[in-house]
């Protein structure tokens, strides 16, 4: 049998970490097991389901490269395969027409209520033959009053729900839209889902969608039901802990591996390892291993996840999600160093991208002024001479490299019988306008040539209207 799975994210606002970790969760086991991974989107609420949520869930998935085999399938195209499945059930017996009114079932609450009983519907219309009338009504699915639903969770394990806790679930509106727990049993079904991979707050359905899945001689599939993340302070996660949408990660500088690493480490685990590639994530992926308890989410670790990713990961490959950073922060790439060569210098010293970029902009655009601290401590009036010499040989240099450079540096220190660090931190203040940076032979290097020999002159001018001043 060919493991099948879906993410089934409702368009009513972007891709959470939450879903984002669920849709992970569902697509390592399906690639786990050679299996496939199906994307279907559920926009039966007409009245919150948005184009532009569905637009942001479908760019959250191939963000992180959650790829899909088949869909998305949108439920909003499918109701009239609910319909014909609602007008089988009330033909076979399954399911019937129920003709309470709103002010009749809040009565009835009202009293189940008074008496310490649960509150469910009473059946009422359950064995009554359809009426011949205009009278609005809902669908209700028949649910079994004897027994119970006894299904085996990949998380939880056994679970058993005797079936007079649960009451006849209406399957379709007065309107005669199908509702939610309806239309993902036929989803399911249709599309062949043998494991239905989602968050804790679904088991209550559970049970519900079991029975009428029975009731339509359809195959029951596995479960899993994945604990909730919590925010550092052991409440649910919300956007008052921060950044709570997957794209917001983009934005904030994140490589989509540091957050697939660290989704997947928040509620599964293997041994004491920290950093999984995403081969590693679908060799060793397992639903058994999961967690039953919630999870708190912990900035510090992805960050330190994001670091690893910048400095591991291929430079060319980093650039490429660079690039992005740099276009969102108005910075011109088109005159300068390669971006891989930018990954390679800073990346030890960032913590995101969007860090990274910000401080790449010397390399790319010339800065009003300098560093006040840096410019105050290090182009001072010794300054002067050093900077007018590393001029003078910069000009002198036939190839611009990094080991040319440095020979440069270490040859205008011999000659001034002074430390690197005489000529090096002025030359640094000089061609970034700040005090730190990478090694100075590569930063000047990475600036270039004639961007050098520019901003040299301007600190030498720096200097000397300090000196006359």
């Amino acid at each position: 049998m060919t493991i099948k799975t879906r993410f089934a994210p409702s368009p009513t606002g972007f891709l959470h970490v939450g879903g984002a970790r669920t849709a992970l969760y569902s697509w390592l086991y399906a690639r786990a097991n050679q299996g496939e991974f199906v994307l279907r989107i559920e926009d039966t609420d007409l009245e919150r389901s948005t184009p532009e949520a569905c637009a942001a869930i479908l760019e959250g998935m191939e963000w992180l490269g959650l790829n899909w085999d088949e869909g998305p399938y949108y439920q909003t195209k499918r109701f009239d395969r609910y319909n014909e499945i609602i007008a089988q059930m009330l033909e076979q017996g399954t399911a019937y027409k129920c003709y309470c009114s709103r002010e009749r079932i809040e009565t009835m609450r009202e009293e189940q209520a008074a008496k310490g009983e649960q509150q469910k519907y009473d059946g009422c219309c359950r064995d009554k033959a359809p009426r011949d009338t205009d009278e609005p009504f809902v669908v209700r699915f028949k649910n079994p009053t004897e027994g119970s639903v006894v299904f085996d969770d990949h998380v939880r394990g056994r679970i058993e729900i005797s079936n007079d806790l649960l009451d006849d679930l209406i399957i379709a509106r007065t309107d005669g839209t199908p509702t939610y727990n309806f239309c993902v049993v036929v989803d399911d079904w249709d599309m062949g889902i043998t494991c239905v991979v989602r968050g804790e707050d679904h088991i209550n359905n559970t049970p519900r969608q079991i029975n009428i899945l029975k009731a339509l001689n359809a195959p029951v599939p596995e479960y899993a039901h994945v604990a909730m993340i919590l925010g550092d302070d052991g409440a649910k996660l919300s956007k008052r802990h921060g950044a709570v949408g997957v794209m917001q990660y983009r934005d904030d500088g994140y490589l989509p591996e540091a957050l697939l690493n660290y989704l997947v480490r928040l509620g599964w685990s293997h041994g004491d390892q920290e950093v999984f590639s995403i081969d590693e994530m679908k060799q060793l992926f397992s639903l058994d291993d999961i967690n039953k308890a919630a999870s708190a989410f912990n900035t510090e670790k992805l960050i330190w996840l994001n670091q690893h990713y910048m400095k591991e990961l291929a430079p060319e490959y980093v650039a490429k999600h660079l690039e992005w950073h740099m276009q969102d922060q108005n910075i011109d790439t088109s005159n300068g160093p390669a971006l891989a060569e930018v990954v390679t210098a800073l990346a030890e010293r960032a913590k995101t991208l969007k860090e990274l970029a910000a401080s790449s902009r010397y390399f790319y655009e010339d800065f009003a002024e300098f560093d006040e601290t840096a410019a105050k401590k290090h182009l001072r009036g010794v300054a002067l001479e050093p900077l007018q010499l590393i001029q003078k040989k910069f000009a002198e240099l036939e190839e611009w490299n990094v080991e040319a450079i440095h020979q440069a540096i270490e040859a205008t220190a011999a000659e001034l019988e002074l430390g690197m660090g005489k000529v090096g931190m002025p030359l640094r203040v000089a061609v970034t306008g700040a005090g730190m940076s990478p090694a100075v032979d590569l930063t000047a290097f990475l600036v270039g040539k004639a961007r050098c020999e520019q901003r040299i002159s301007k600190a030498i001018e720096f200097v000397a209207n300090r000196i006359n001043s």
